[in-house]
Order: C-alpha cells, then structure tokens, then sequence
C-alpha cells in the first residue's frame, strides 16, 4: 500500500506539473468552459422583444389608430407607421421588419359593423418567429377588439362591434417549415468547418512536422506558398457547396429565389475568408491540437451561435450583438438566407458582398505577414 500510494502521488504531481506547464490545456480547460457559460447564459435567448412589424395605415381615422394602438403597447412589438405596402414590402425585403400589419381604408365601418379585418403578413424564414409574431399581433389586435366592444356596450343578439380578424399570410416560407431556414444556415457552418477549422488543423501539422521551414529554405516565395496552400482547400469547400445545394434542391425540396450565380460568387467570398483565417490561426499555433481548439473557439462556434444561425442578433444583448456583427459568418449567413428564401435584394446583396470582401483582403494580408515573420 505505501508503494502504491508514493507512485500515485508521484504520478499525480507530475501529471499536474505538465498541466500547468502546457498552458494551451489550461486555456482550454478554463477559457472553454467560461465562453460556453456566457455564450449559453447571455448570448442566446428563444424569446422576441421589439420585433418590428410595419403598419400600414390606409385608414387614418382616429378610431382605426386606436385599435391598432395594441401594438404600441406590446413590448414584444415594435411598431414602424408607414404610409404605403411598398415601402413596408421593401423593408420585409430587406429583412428591416418581421412583419406587415396591413388596415384597409375601410376598417373603421367595417369595424362599427363588427367585421373588421386586417392583413397580418410575417416573414416566414424563421418559422418559430413567424409564429410567436403572428400570436402576439393577433393578440394585441383582438385585446383592442376587446375594449373597443366594452365601450361600446353591445346588447345581446348585436354584432360583435370592435372585433378585429386578421388574416394571415407568410413571406419566404410557404411550407412553413424550419427546414427552409436550417439548411442555408447549414451551408454556412460547412464552410467554416471545411475553410477555417480543416485548414488550421492540416496546416499546423505541417508547422509540427517541419515541411514548411522545409520550403522555406528553397527559393519559393511565401506568397506562392501560401497560394499553394489555400487552392486545395478552396477545392474542397467548392465541393462541398456543391453538394450543400444538392441536398437542399433535391434531398430538402428548399427552394433558391436568388441568383444561382450570386449564391457560388458570395459563397467563394466567404470561402477565402474561412480558408485564409484557418492560416492565420495554424501560422500563429503551430500546433495540431492547439489549432483545433481555437479554429473551434473562434470559428465554428460563434457561427453556429452567434451569427444568426440558430438565434436572432436582436434579441441578444448589445455585447453580444456587437460581437456577433464582428463575425464575417453573420454577414454570410444573412446573406445566404436572404438569396435562397426572399430572392435577389440587391443593397443587401451589395453591403454584404463588400464586407465579405474587406474580410478576405484583410485577412490574407495577415496571413502573409504572419508567413513572412517566420521566415525572419
């Protein structure tokens, strides 16, 4: 027993020794854990607050505002008052209002007479949304309803006078499945898991094994090195896009409104981004396990949590929305959604493909300076 107690502590001192000697295990072991915490505790959240839902008053009668002045009230509602169904139908476009609340001109006889209705029209890309906005407008609209007929004091047999039907309709989703809103979202996830998270971990192998200091020494230069280095696993993306859109054409019947062509050339955008960040990441490690690890941390995870993909940015903190528009995948996966469900809206189409832009030249910069560096 004492021999199996003196190895025992010697071989739990020293396991605790290389612990602490390697610090990539305690970052991982403490950084890890927190990041998931404030992730899972502050940046994700299922509820809807200021959804903002355009209404469109065709009746400007008082009686009309004040039905509608549920909305107001709802602290799940954010209303926008606009004059016309083409600017509300340009704001559902971009992405700028979950919802139309249509009043037609006639609303407020149509309400004395107890059949009033209203056009409730929602974004449908975002099914579970949809439906938590669709119950609360309808909600707030009926409570109106509600006290409009108190007031009035209706005898029994009368019309019900202040009652309120919506009509419902659903934009960009007409099966009204999340299906059509996972799977763009998935194609964003691929590319970074290909791009980034494949790169950094192929790429720091060959920094362990020694093969780039290997050509290093030879009169290649380090642009073409790392040129070299990204084609293949540009390659690879592209096939897998290629198989993402087959599998949502074929396998999950979502449908592509947007130009075929703009999907391939922001996806390519995003591609660079993906690959060249997974350069940056294995140049600066140089270690399998540790570049794994932070592709993981600082890639995939905020694009599966923090870009849009799963949870609404709106609803999040402004820390965390601040932090999720650093995220070039935030940008993708907006624009990916937006070219499969809702067609080409080209400001969005622009703005997006920008930014994706500077994110590629940026980084690509970095990753050849940090090339050149280790050639000093």
């Amino acid at each position: 027993m004492n021999g199996f107690r003196s190895r025992l502590v010697s071989l739990t001192r020293k396991e605790f020794r290389q612990l602490l000697r390697d610090r990539s295990n305690l970052a991982i072991g403490i950084l890890l854990p927190m990041v998931l915490i404030l992730i899972f505790g502050y940046g994700m959240s299922l509820d809807v607050k200021n959804a903002p839902v355009a209404v469109v008053m065709e009746d400007a009668s008082p009686t009309a505002h004040e039905a509608m002045a549920g909305l107001q009230l709802s602290p799940t509602i954010a209303p926008v008052l606009l004059g016309s169904m083409h600017e509300a139908e340009a704001l559902m476009q971009e992405r700028k209002v979950d919802g139309i609340v249509r009043v037609p001109a006639d609303f407020s006889r149509a309400l004395a007479a107890g059949n009033a209705r209203v056009q409730l029209i929602v974004h449908g890309s975002d099914a579970g949304r949809a439906s938590i906005i669709k119950a609360y407008v309808s909600g707030a609209l009926a409570q109106a309803g509600v006290r409009q007929a108190d007031r009035n004091g209706n005898a029994a047999g009368a019309p019900p006078a202040g009652s309120v039907a919506v009509e419902q309709r659903m934009w960009f989703n007409a099966a009204n499945t999340s299906t059509w809103y996972l799977v763009p979202g998935l194609i964003v996830l691929i590319m970074t898991l290909v791009g980034a998270f494949l790169t950094a971990l192929v790429m720091a192998r060959e920094w362990e094994r020694g093969t780039l200091e290997a050509l290093f020494v030879t009169p290649v230069r380090p642009v073409e090195i790392l040129l070299a280095k990204i084609i293949p696993y540009f390659a690879v993306g592209m096939l897998g896009l290629t198989l993402c859109l087959l599998s949502a054409r074929y396998l999950f019947a979502v449908p592509i409104y947007g130009s075929l062509l703009v999907v391939v050339f922001s996806s390519m955008l995003y591609l660079i981004v993906a690959v060249s960040l997974g350069l940056v990441i294995s140049s600066v490690t140089r270690n399998q396990f540790l570049a794994s690890q932070v592709a993981l941390i600082a890639t995939f995870m905020p694009s599966m949590m923090l870009s849009g993909f799963l949870f609404d940015l709106r609803n999040v903190p402004t820390a965390v929305r601040v932090v999720g528009h650093l995220l070039p995948a935030t940008y993708f996966m907006d624009l990916i959604k937006t070219l499969f469900l809702a067609g080409d809206v080209w400001p969005l189409i622009w703005r997006n493909c920008a930014i994706l832009l500077a994110y590629a030249v940026g980084l690509l910069l970095v990753a050849r300076a940090v090339t050149r560096k280790s050639l000093d």
